[in-house]
């Protein structure tokens, strides 16, 4: 599969209405190949996280961003089905609770990163602090910060301490994927009534979020900055449709498959002590009852 369709080229100026589609889908995919290929990488990315664990050098983070109901919780939980838990964590991010306010916004984040060999997934992030803290400005005043910019420089500032604590991790290990699912606002409103007219997902509606709706643009706009300001080189977006969930499942597990695949992992080599360690072990074991 090719990514250049999904990715937000570092440096580049894209806009999210003319350049990504969120009912796009692969012409060579259907839905029934595409789940074939889905439960293929599944087993794929079982396979590469043993190896990730076992060589205990690197750790990836996968950050998921999007609008609500656009299936951030389905896509982790169908594309990570295959993954042992031992060696993968997943933390949402909701709003910041006062004891996280009395410290800078990175740190929660900083608490939660994977360990080495280790598949770390944030359902949200820290980028919520350019997205609906710029969307709710009044938010900003319950941070305690000791002054906030004008202008809008804070988010200016903000870009530029996020790019240098992702590059901060990528150097030392902490491989990042960052997916944006982009769902439509029309999709958005269809789920959205699906999930008041199914009494089991019920639980997953709020009226907060058909009000919310309201700053859809505003959002849209958010989020194009950011992306437009925190595609980089060590760590880009990629922009994933999110109207057939089906296709988002796919693209997001494949992009994670061939990223684990680049690091060239291998399981530890052990040395020739060990070797002869290991042989005296299975001897010892053999003459036993």
């Amino acid at each position: 599969m090719n990514h250049d369709a999904f990715i937000v080229p570092p440096k580049a100026k894209i806009s999210l209405l003319k350049d990504y589609n969120p009912a796009y889908k692969d012409d060579y995919y259907e839905k029934a190949e595409a789940q074939i290929k889905l439960q293929t990488d599944i087993e794929r990315l079982a396979k590469y996280q043993n190896i990730l664990y076992a060589q205990n050098t690197y750790a990836l983070l996968i950050i998921f961003q999007a609008m609500d109901a656009a299936g951030k919780d389905s896509t982790i939980k169908h594309v990570m089905s295959g993954v042992n838990p031992q060696g993968c964590q997943v933390f949402s991010f909701k709003q910041p609770s006062a004891e996280e306010l009395d410290h800078d916004y990175l740190w929660r984040s900083m608490k939660a990163l994977p360990e080495r060999g280790r598949v770390g997934i944030f359902n949200r992030s820290y980028y919520e602090e350019t997205l609906v803290v710029r969307v709710h400005p009044e938010l900003l005043k319950k941070q305690q910060l000791p002054q906030i910019p004008e202008d809008n420089r804070i988010w200016q500032q903000r870009f530029e301490e996020i790019n240098n604590f992702e590059k901060y991790l990528v150097n030392n290990g902490i491989i990042i994927l960052k997916f944006f699912l982009n769902i439509s606002k029309s999709e958005q409103k269809k789920r959205f009534i699906a999930r008041i007219e199914t009494p089991e997902k019920n639980w997953k509606f709020s009226a907060s979020d058909a009000i919310e709706r309201a700053f859809w643009d505003d959002y849209m706009q958010a989020y194009e900055d950011v992306f437009n300001h925190t595609s980089t080189e060590s760590a880009p977006w990629y922009i994933i449709p999110a109207d057939r969930k089906w296709f988002t499942r796919l693209v997001v597990a494949d992009i994670i498959c061939s990223k684990l695949k680049e690091l060239n992992l291998r399981y530890p080599t052990v040395t020739e002590e060990h070797q002869r360690e290991l042989l005296k072990a299975k001897q010892l074991l053999e003459n036993q009852d």
